[in-house]
């Protein structure tokens, strides 16, 4: 029997049950009395309160190039409550190492899990009285399990706004599996083009996994093409990078033949060479707030929603600029500035500008 079920039953949220359990205030006389009655029906019985004071930060793998930031925003608001943080890995569903039992076994005051928890863990938990937080998820969860992530459908009509507000018309999509995030986005790519009256080209959308190499290889399949794209926005900015390199091996320049947008805004990409124009996941933010979302639950508090998104926005750097042909269009009419060296811009100056 697990809190959970009893919340069901009694039509009510799980910090409702909890208040009841812990006999704190906040809820009706009828309320109070109808849970009461399925615990004492069910014969539930509270785990003992002998947590550990530590937050348990969940990952299926830590090779991502955020957990750094993730772990960042969740130190910031552990050192505010004087909470330790224990970084764990999992793995992923089908291979070994520490499962849930173990996570269970420390009792941390909650858990923050990046990925996806399974409906058997989320139980697991419940029934001890552990609260927890998904992070980021991969997969569809029920109304009643509390997550934090981003605004991904904005986040991808952004980066694709910006493109076709540069000129760019044939602009390719490489997305990845169909987990809600990735379809979110490419919703936001497919909402972009349809607003500016452009066809969503079927031909141009490549679905991969979200690594280097997977964007690397459905990048060279499209820019191999005669009508290949002149622009490229993609699911992360792993796969941002694999489209460089496979436009470096083709002959590529970026962004004068081809304009990449990438997203989540890692580090590493405001580092390369020209750096990556990106839609910035605010990570460190998400996870401040996945943590204090998931100590809240934890002290039985009724939290305003279970559910936050946290706004993306662009971050523009070098790698976008209009297609070839927009800038000699520009460049006949005189209305762009950069697009031939020494003609006269707006208000009769010259200016010289170069695109890698």
């Amino acid at each position: 029997m697990t809190i959970a079920y009893i919340a069901e039953s009694a039509g009510v949220s799980v910090p409702t049950v909890s208040k009841v359990l812990n006999g704190r205030s906040g809820v009706s006389d009828k309320t109070r009395a109808r849970v009461e009655q399925l615990i004492h029906q069910h014969g539930y019985r509270k785990p003992p309160k002998n947590r550990s004071n530590l937050v348990e930060l969940v990952f299926r793998e830590l090779e991502s190039m955020w957990a750094v930031e993730i772990i960042r925003g969740v130190e910031r608001v552990a050192r505010r409550n004087r909470i330790g943080v224990l970084v764990s890995e999992f793995g992923l569903h089908d291979t070994s190492g520490m499962t849930i039992d173990d996570t269970v076994g420390r009792r941390p005051q909650c858990v923050l899990s990046v990925a996806q928890l399974s409906e058997a863990e989320r139980e697991q938990l419940t029934a001890k009285g552990i609260p927890f937080v998904v992070f980021d998820p991969i997969d569809e969860l029920p109304d009643h399990v509390p997550f934090v992530g981003a605004t991904n459908w904005r986040g991808g009509q952004a980066a694709t706004r910006h493109l076709v507000g540069l000129g760019h018309r044939r602009i390719a999509m490489i997305s990845g599996p169909d987990h809600p995030f990735c379809l979110a986005r490419l919703s936001g790519y497919s909402s972009a083009l349809a607003e500016a009256g452009l066809p969503m080209e079927p031909d141009l959308i490549v679905k991969t996994q979200l690594t280097r190499e997977h964007g690397y290889a459905a990048a060279r399949e499209l820019l191999s093409r005669p009508d290949r794209p002149t622009a490229a926005f993609t699911a992360n900015d792993m796969q941002a990078l694999g489209v460089y390199r496979a436009a470096r091996e083709l002959g590529l320049r970026i962004p004068h033949d081809l304009s990449v947008v990438g997203f989540d805004d890692v580090p590493a990409v405001a580092w390369m060479d020209p750096p990556v124009s990106t839609v910035r996941q605010p990570l460190a933010e998400m996870a401040t707030a996945a943590t204090g979302l998931a100590l809240a639950l934890g002290r039985g508090e009724e939290v305003p929603q279970v559910g936050l998104e946290i706004a993306t926005t662009l971050t523009v750097r070098e790698s976008t600029a209009p297609p070839k042909e927009e800038r000699r269009d520009r460049a006949r009419k005189g209305r762009c500035p950069g697009c031939r060296a020494g003609q006269p811009g707006r208000g009769g100056r010259s200016f010289r500008m170069s695109y890698r």
